[in-house]
């Protein structure tokens, strides 16, 4: 027999053992399975199923190899778990960004043009010809490499672990300054702060806050949330979300209309664009340090999150004494007028 047992758990097994052989027919066969069977798969097979492929990624030829991190990706999003996955799903995406750089500079050096668009599919003969295969197969498989490390930096854990987001910031930034490409959900991913503290100074009341926060995707979460803890909580004035729109913004699924509360500024006076993520917020002595100035026109958004499977929250942890308050606000400068 060729194959062993039915459905994803079977093709699972199936693929490992032809992959350690090296029997490039039969792991073609078994891949195809993979994805034949994994809209059946029951939840055991995707919990086992998952570590097992992570573990095979570096040993799967470069354009499979883009498409098991994604069925890795779609395990974890089923329950598989997420820190055992992520060391191979990160060294790939790892792989894919150094050949993208690559990618880049070949394609510059060889009459420049237009840059394909990364598909996910197999680069074409020309690209291949310029870049080299590698270079070719990790540029068009970036779409396939985003997916799979989101739904790996969702989880709190593999965030704490993953040393490597630098780097794959510095990789993301190089393959976006020589060909424009920007992975946004990717970016964004690499960027979130865990248990990061926040002071947040309310210049119309002159009172200050520390907060923590934990799995937020971009900066209209975030404006949520601090309205729910600073306006819904009662200490200061000014339009609180309403209960749905916060849950949104935690961990309860789907987007709720909302209203601005506040302009958030930067200590130097300039705007932190909602479209922004936290890490834009600029460090102060150790702390992030930002000011909510009331809001300078009516802006309206669906509030949720980013990353629907990512849990967010930006904890009041007590508000600042006047000392403490003042001390912050030596580091502030006047706002600035918005302008868009």
């Amino acid at each position: 027999m060729i194959f062993g047992k039915a459905g994803f758990g079977g093709a699972v097994a199936d693929f490992e053992a032809a992959v350690s052989a090296q029997d490039a027919k039969r792991s073609g066969k078994a891949f195809v399975r993979l994805q034949e069977t994994f809209g059946q798969a029951r939840e055991s097979e995707l919990l086992d199923g998952g570590p097992r492929l992570a573990a095979l990624l570096e040993q799967v030829p470069p354009s499979p190899r883009a498409v098991v991190a994604v069925l890795v990706g779609a395990c974890v999003e089923r329950g598989a778990d997420a820190e055992r996955c992520a060391p191979g799903v990160l060294a790939g995406l790892r792989w894919a960004l150094e050949q993208a750089v690559a990618f880049a500079d070949a394609w510059a050096a060889t009459g420049g043009g237009a840059f394909p668009a990364p598909d996910g599919g197999e680069p074409g003969p020309e690209a291949v010809e310029r870049a080299g295969r590698d270079a070719a197969v990790g540029w068009w498989t970036l779409p396939q490499w985003e997916m799979a490390a989101v739904a790996m930096l969702n989880h709190p854990g593999v965030r704490r672990e993953a040393g490597s987001r630098g780097d794959a910031l510095r990789l993301l930034g190089a393959v976006e300054r020589a060909s424009g490409l920007e992975l946004k959900s990717l970016a964004h991913a690499l960027l979130v702060l865990d248990d990061a503290p926040l002071v947040a100074l309310h210049r119309t009341s002159g009172t200050g806050y520390l907060l923590r926060m934990s799995g937020i995707g971009d900066n209209f979460q975030l404006h949520t949330l601090l309205a729910d803890a600073l306006i819904g909580g009662g200490h200061v004035e000014g339009h609180a979300p309403s209960s749905q729109e916060v849950a949104v913004c935690r961990e309860t699924p789907g987007q709720v209309g909302t209203v601005g509360s506040f302009d958030l500024v930067a200590p130097d006076g300039e705007l932190i664009w909602n479209e922004g993520t936290p890490a834009d917020i600029p460090v102060v002595d150790g702390v992030r340090l930002l000011v909510l100035d009331e809001p300078s026109y009516r802006r309206t958004w669906p509030a949720g999150r980013f990353f629907p499977g990512m849990r967010g929250d930006a904890l009041l942890e007590r508000a600042l004494d006047q000392e403490e308050t003042e001390r912050w606000y030596a580091h502030v400068s006047p706002a600035k007028n918005a302008t868009g």
